[in-house]
């Protein structure tokens, strides 16, 4: 498979124990978050998830587990580190498990999604190569993904993140990781003592999957602790090790002492530890790179979708919706605490979840202040899947981008 252990396929059923709990570490090993967990619930939850959906109702013939093939593109190497592409190669590779494909019907490509010519070229490789289903999974894949779903109607493509689709042979997946971006903060805020929480993020506020993550997160701090302040280090990559690293080099001298991210590399948390502070992870659990100082991470549980995908296209049960999982559907998690986190931070996490869970918060509820001292939002009302997706380009008011 590629180079990946067999460590990257366990836990087929481990939810128990997946979302924050102080105390120790379980005798669980990172990978163990990251594979499967709610799978099974998701082939029907992917319709009912918020998603903007497709009016097609119908299904196609299917395709027979011997011809099914499966391409993916990333914009760097799994193997490498424990970031983006590492987390949906993880979802990739339980996919497989799940449903018994071998390694040839698996093709990975290695792409810079800023470059639309390679893009292309990528995908009418594994078309070439008898794919048959076409995951592209970072935000700038968007536009050659839609242009060729209308060249090759008769592949299906599934683009990760961003907000196009055609209701037909392309969707679009995503999730709900504002919910766990809300919990991770309330962990920021319980844990920071200088009240300077530090976030290096991969796009500016033109990109709504970055903002509104960062602002779902400094929302969730501001709910136990409206004193400290988020400051925002911008890469304008999703890829580029060398800024992320001094990015949070800029952040822990400004004297942050909680990390944050949404960024490829694990700089922002091996850094933070070596500085003696706190840091939460993103993607995958980081607490296997910085025992010290990882307090919990945001992470993705990809095999939920693409093993509901894959499968929708061997049944003939595709419809061409969108998928936008959350909590409910075990798409999105928080890693269990640190032992180390400060008092009372479970019973936070553990309340702000069962609200979430039962619908009660919704996060961005009600009238929200900006820090251009604007609004957005009405009292009573949560703002919407479309708008939480495609249309937050604004800073919550505890918010700074540093230059």
């Amino acid at each position: 498979m590629k180079g990946k252990t067999a460590g990257k396929i366990i836990a087929l059923f481990a939810v128990a124990g997946m979302l924050a709990g102080c105390g120790g570490k379980t005798g669980t090993t990172p990978d163990d978050y990251a594979t499967n967990d709610g799978y099974i619930t998701t082939e029907t939850a992917g319709n009912s998830t918020g998603g903007a959906q497709s009016d097609t109702t119908s299904g196609t013939a299917g395709i027979s587990k011997e011809n099914i093939k499966v391409g993916v593109l990333y914009i760097s190497d799994p193997d490498e580190g424990s970031g983006y592409s590492y987390t949906h190669d993880l979802g990739i590779v339980g996919m497989q498990e799940n449903l018994g494909l071998s390694d040839d019907q698996i093709e990975r490509k290695i792409v810079d999604d800023s470059d639309a010519k390679a893009t292309e070229e990528a995908i009418e490789a594994c078309i070439s190569d008898g794919c048959n289903i076409i995951f592209t999974t970072s935000w700038g894949y968007m536009e050659t993904t839609a242009e060729m779903a209308e060249k090759y109607p008769d592949i299906y493509f599934s683009h990760g993140t961003g907000y196009m689709s055609n209701g037909k042979n392309f969707n679009n997946y995503f999730g709900r990781i504002y919910q766990v971006r809300y919990l991770s903060g309330i962990v920021a805020g319980m844990n920071t003592k200088s009240d300077k929480v530090g976030y290096v993020a991969a796009q500016d506020s033109s990109n709504s999957e970055v903002t509104g993550g960062i602002d779902a997160f400094a929302i969730g701090v501001a709910a136990v602790n409206p004193e400290a302040k988020i400051y925002v280090a911008v890469t304008n990559s999703w890829d580029d090790p060398d800024k992320e690293k001094a990015a949070s080099e800029q952040l822990l001298d400004m004297g942050c002492d909680v990390m944050a991210q949404h960024c490829n590399t694990p700089y922002p948390q091996t850094l933070a530890q070596e500085r003696g502070v706190y840091g939460i992870g993103y993607n995958s659990d980081m607490s296997k790179e910085t025992p010290d100082a990882c307090l919990t991470s945001v992470i993705w549980n990809w095999s939920a979708y693409y093993t509901s995908a894959v499968q929708s296209v061997l049944d003939g049960t595709w419809d061409g919706s969108n998928y936008y999982g959350g909590m409910n559907e075990n798409l999105v998690s928080i890693t269990e605490l640190a032992d180390f986190c400060a008092a009372g931070t479970k019973q936070k996490v553990d309340e702000a979840k069962q609200q979430i869970l039962s619908g009660k918060n919704g996060v961005f509820d009600g009238v929200i202040e900006t820090n251009t001292g604007e609004t957005v939002g009405e009292q009573g009302k949560t703002l919407d899947a479309a708008t939480i997706t495609g249309k937050i380009n604004w800073y919550f008011k505890t918010i700074h981008v540093v230059e």
